[in-house]
């Protein structure tokens, strides 16, 4: 695993390597202190495999350097670095083409399990973005006062049941993004955080165990 990792401040970049070698003695990592040396590095290297470049370090200009990386080089992923992990952060920048979002109090385990998600053609996002994002529930929506303790349908947000309830009636991410006024990079996420708390891996799986579980369309 070929790695740049772009960050100015020196104690980020030798904390996370170090991390990164020590969870995966196979990795390589090379450092760049701004988004002009990172342009550079992945220029002239031929091996680089994944980007990560610190959302606020000199050049990015917010998520310009994010856009001039994918256009430059669309075959290699980027992910963004960042110390917080607020929602419109996170949407913006896979939006604009970035393949994760790492919040910097990953741990090492956990920062090379993202990345090997990422190379394998996913991509990651932080956990407390598949949170409740405190939506309240709209008319017409599964009465969970029926459903076990223990059904996975009770693990759903409000706005993740919503979108689930538009999914089994078959609209794409782009009606229901027009129907609940939201970006469809937001169905997006909301749709992974219901993958995965039904243990489905599409969406036609989602909808079959959504009704087996007790869900009426």
């Amino acid at each position: 695993m070929n790695i740049l990792l772009a960050d100015d401040h020196d104690l980020v970049r030798d904390g996370i390597t170090s991390f990164l070698k020590l969870a995966a003695p196979e990795v390589e990592v090379a450092q760049a202190k701004d988004f002009a040396e990172a342009l550079a590095v992945v220029d002239g290297e031929t091996n680089v495999e994944l980007t990560i470049l610190d959302l606020n370090m000199p050049g990015m200009n917010g998520l310009s350097g994010l856009t001039v990386m994918r256009q430059k080089h669309p075959e290699i992923p980027v992910v963004i670095l960042s110390g917080s992990v607020k929602r419109s952060d996170v949407l913006n920048a896979l939006e604009h083409g970035a393949s994760g979002y790492l919040p910097k109090t990953l741990s090492g385990k956990s920062l090379i399990n993202a990345l090997r998600l990422i190379l394998s053609g996913e991509k990651y996002i932080p956990s407390a973005l598949l949170e409740d994002d405190g939506t309240q529930m709209r008319p017409g929506e599964i009465d969970l006062d029926g459903l076990a303790p223990d059904n996975p349908l009770r693990q759903l947000t409000n706005r993740e049941r919503e979108v689930l309830g538009l999914l089994t009636k078959g609209l794409s991410n782009k009606e229901i993004a027009k129907q609940l006024t939201v970006r469809e990079i937001t169905v997006k996420v909301h749709l992974t955080g219901i993958f995965k708390k039904l243990g489905a891996a599409n969406r036609t799986q989602a909808v079959k165990i959504a009704m087996q579980l007790g869900w009426e369309a």
